[in-house]
């Protein structure tokens, strides 16, 4: 009977050394080369343009930590203005998910005795059962009550009063809520009758836009471009006379409403004589130049005292009418400024909990998930979570108890006496543009325990 050979285990050590394979080692000896074979090469190194693209893909809540944790390197490149918006364009390709995109709502009192904004997360509406734990909100804190002018690429522009002697003088401020960084206070000069805030693309250029009334009930139309040298520009009369008591037209609400990639503010003008018509009012930012085009037409004997809603649904200007006083029709305009892309996007039937007292308002859509979960106000006040599949209806929980509104309704029960925002967090900052900043203007509120 033949026998295999015997091996030396110390030449079957080395032969494993000289394969370099990691394979099983029986001797101390042998265990040893391997490891001298396999750890003196140094690790590899990723390139720059490689980490940076990693970056982009990281939540604006972590890159803030990695900055301040990691290296100068990293510090340098999270905290330029051009890694802000590369991490900005990434983030607008994610379809406005509120899980990826960090979407928060804003909103303040219309009563002027609250110095407080309340943020509560977008995604946590959508996803937390109507009995389980409540969307909490987080309180800011002002020197002053500020009402909220418009949203665009996570800054909030801010509009306070302050009383001087015998007179009030009027501020603007932006602010990011992510970061806490605010800009210096801007003088307005007078009260605004109109006004918006948004972002000049092309030009790279966030600018606000006000009709500022001043003394003897005289008005001009300005427009300020935020950068360390700006100043306000007149610029030509807006295409709506506020004080023509012949014009029986009227603006459904004065703050204009930014569309981002089209660079514009927009406003419903309403006109109710003998037949309703609604337009909108477009402010090119980039042109500085107005437009008007129509809306979707309505029926006859549609209630012209329920006035329509304008939004933005999955990045485009939207329309919600109260129709035939059975239910609401939500109209798209895929296209923008071209009135024959407006399309039909879903209807709405009228459900006896969505309404209070009578009101004249129509259903206020605020944002639709893309299961077609739309999330809205209802002319109850309330709001309500519309599965516009299968119909059903949800009234989210939101704990409002520390957002110091005292003398407010539950946001749970109530959402009236508040204006709404949405925002996304990211790390633009307005000493990306020239403009200094501070972190004492809003100070977060911690709750009590």
């Amino acid at each position: 009977m033949k026998r295999a050979p015997i091996h030396d285990d110390d030449d079957d050590a080395a032969a494993v050394a000289r394969k370099r394979k990691g394979k099983v080692v029986t001797t101390a000896e042998g265990c040893q080369q391997l490891l001298r074979c396999t750890t003196t090469k140094p690790p590899p190194i990723l390139l720059d343009e490689l980490i940076g693209e990693i970056l982009l893909r990281i939540p604006a809540t972590s890159l803030l930590r990695l900055r301040n944790i990691v290296c100068t390197s990293w510090r340098t490149l999270i905290s330029s203005s051009q890694f802000a918006k590369d991490h900005l364009r990434h983030l607008m390709t994610l379809d406005e998910d509120p899980a990826l995109t960090h979407t928060r709502i804003a909103y303040y009192g219309l009563a002027f005795s609250y110095p407080t904004i309340g943020v509560f997360p977008l995604r946590s509406v959508f996803e937390n059962p109507p009995h389980h734990e409540p969307t909490q909100v987080v309180t800011y804190e002002g020197r002053r009550h500020r009402f909220i002018i418009g949203s665009c690429n996570g800054l909030l522009c801010l509009h306070d009063e302050e009383d001087d002697g015998d007179d009030r003088r009027h501020h603007a401020m932006l602010w990011n809520p992510f970061t806490g960084l605010t800009s210096p206070p801007l003088e307005i000069g007078g009260a605004f009758t109109v006004c918006g805030f948004g972002y000049d693309h092309v030009n790279d250029k966030y600018k606000l836009f006000g009709i500022v009334e001043k003394k003897h009930c005289e008005s001009v139309t300005r427009i300020f471009t935020f950068g360390p040298n700006s100043a306000w520009r007149t610029m030509q009369y807006f295409p709506h006379r506020i004080r023509d008591m012949k014009n029986r037209a009227f603006l459904v609400g004065y703050v204009g409403l930014f569309v981002s990639g089209t660079a514009t503010l927009n406003w419903l003008r309403y006109r109710h004589f003998r037949s309703s018509v609604v337009s909108v009012i477009s402010l090119d930012l980039v042109k500085e130049t107005y437009t008007l085009f129509s809306l979707p037409s309505r029926y006859s004997d549609d209630n012209p005292d329920v006035y329509p809603e304008l939004c933005i649904l999955r990045g485009c200007l939207a329309v919600c009418y109260e129709t035939k006083e059975t239910h609401w029709t939500l109209w798209l305009m895929k296209e923008y400024g071209v009135p024959q892309s407006w399309t039909k996007l879903a209807l709405i039937p009228h459900h006896p909990s969505l309404f209070g007292h009578p009101s004249c308002i129509a259903l206020r859509p605020i944002h639709m998930l893309k299961n077609d979960v739309l999330l809205a106000i209802a002319p109850s006040a309330m709001f309500v979570l519309l599965n516009l599949n299968d119909g059903s209806i949800h009234f989210p929980n939101i704990g409002s108890s520390s957002d110091g509104m005292s003398k407010y309704r539950p946001l749970s029960e109530h959402s009236s006496s508040r204006v709404y925002h949405l925002y996304h967090e990211t790390l633009v900052s307005p000493s990306h543009f020239g403009l200094p900043t501070c972190s004492s203007e809003m100070l977060l509120i911690k709750p009590t325990l």
